[in-house]
């Protein structure tokens, strides 16, 4: 991990644990790597905020020239006050916007995911360009809860439903410019080739697309045994895609991709302490309960995704250990068996005791914009960005328990 044990220690001395430390270097090298992106033609970068939403990596990114994926409406708010232009941001949102008109007045980019969403923008603007999400009938990714293609997604327009859109588009005088997809988080060439293949022939039905999105979920490894995404590799056959459908059609189409874990998820880590130990027989386990736990990392609790664990102890023999979270919740585990959140996958680590600091991985997607936060009424962990040159700079300040209880009403 990108923490030494000094920097780990500070953490905890100046900010208290659990607490968010975000990297800059690791953010920006990630940044530029997407930016780099074998591509034919044109080629825009946006993040998929939902992966970690804080002001301070939106910034960042913002100035290394990144667009934004959002995928709600106070996602779209929030990018905006970051700094971002609407025409820097699109909306694809699972349910219908509530703020669709206001949005694209103001010049945000809209993307429809339904044959509704495409109706209710015809309707509020005929005679605009459209982007639409088809999904293409494929997915991938390491469990169904990461896959959003294929028949089991509610993701996107269905494929065999293109001329709907079509006479949909027809009917409010709509050009459809933009088509996107996304077919979950993983890394296997293979299924690349064939959504490639698959997007290309929907956009040779759609004669006005300019541009096409094949989404993100570029996957990361976070522990030994995963897989990183090739980006050159991937990047590769969509570029030759392009190009040969370019060749075949003489339309030489823009690319877009929307990563989100790929920039921040190894940026990322989480500065905890044990502050218990227990254990269940000979025969059973040892339990290290850390106040950390799903209230700041869910995604092994929701489905048995693994990250790096290190224990911050010098000279004791290792053993078994099955790390837990605070919350009175029997999913609090922090080490479920990779894909399988019913079962426990102890850690051979130094034998933790109260008061360890102990360092969590792979904490920058999906953690902290992911949680149950306030469950059990504990309080949102504060965040932290280490700069380049080392030092700590509070991003968010540790929610008060004051706070946690400001939206409440008593009754008049």
């Amino acid at each position: 991990m990108f923490l030494t044990r000094a920097e780990a220690a500070e953490v905890r001395e100046r900010f208290g644990t659990p607490c968010f430390v975000y990297d800059r270097a690791t953010l920006e090298a990630a940044a530029r790597g997407a930016l780099a992106f074998p591509h034919a033609f044109d080629f825009t970068l946006r993040y998929a905020m939902k992966a970690n939403s804080s002001r301070a990596i939106l910034r960042l990114f913002r100035a290394l020239g990144l667009h934004i994926d959002a995928s709600s409406d106070p996602e779209v708010e929030r990018a905006l006050r970051a700094g971002f232009s609407p025409a820097e941001i699109q909306l694809t949102s699972q349910v219908p916007s509530a703020r669709l008109e206001e949005f694209v007045a103001r010049g945000v980019l809209f993307n429809a995911c339904s044959l509704h969403q495409l109706e209710r923008f015809g309707r509020a603007f005929p005679g605009r360009d459209a982007t639409i999400r088809v999904n293409p009938g494929l997915g991938s990714g390491s469990t169904q809860r990461t896959n959003t293609g294929g028949p089991a997604s509610s993701f996107g327009i269905w494929h065999e439903y293109l001329e709907d859109a079509k006479r949909l588009a027809a009917r409010h005088r709509l050009t459809i410019r933009g088509l996107h997809t996304h077919i979950g988080s993983g890394s296997d060439p293979a299924v690349w080739t064939r959504v490639a293949e698959l997007v290309l022939d929907i956009a040779a039905r759609l004669p006005d697309v300019a541009t096409v999105s094949l989404g993100g979920g570029f996957k990361v490894a976070r522990v030994p045994g995963e897989q990183t995404t090739d980006l050159a590799e991937v990047g590769g056959i969509a570029r030759a895609a392009f190009v040969a459908f370019a060749e075949r059609t003489g339309r030489r189409l823009g690319l877009e991709i929307e990563p989100g874990t790929y920039l921040v998820a190894n940026a990322g880590a989480v500065v905890a302490t044990c502050v218990d130990v227990v254990d269940t027989g000979a025969e059973g386990y040892v339990f290290a309960k850390l106040d950390t736990g799903m209230n700041q990392v869910t995604r092994p609790s929701l489905y048995g995704a693994q990250h790096p664990i290190d224990v911050l102890a010098d000279g004791r023999p290792s053993t078994r250990v099955v790390f837990v979270g605070p919350c009175c919740e029997s999913g609090d585990i922090l080490t479920p068996a990779p894909g399988d959140p019913e079962a426990l996958a102890p850690r051979e680590v130094p034998r933790p005791e109260i008061g360890d600091i102990i360092l969590i991985g792979g904490a920058g997607a999906y953690c902290s914009a992911m949680s149950t936060a306030n469950y059990n009424s504990y309080s949102v962990a504060p965040e932290v960005l280490r700069e380049t040159n080392g030092t700590l700079r509070l991003v968010r300040q540790r929610q008060t328990f004051d706070e946690m209880l400001l939206s409440e009403r008593d009754r008049s």
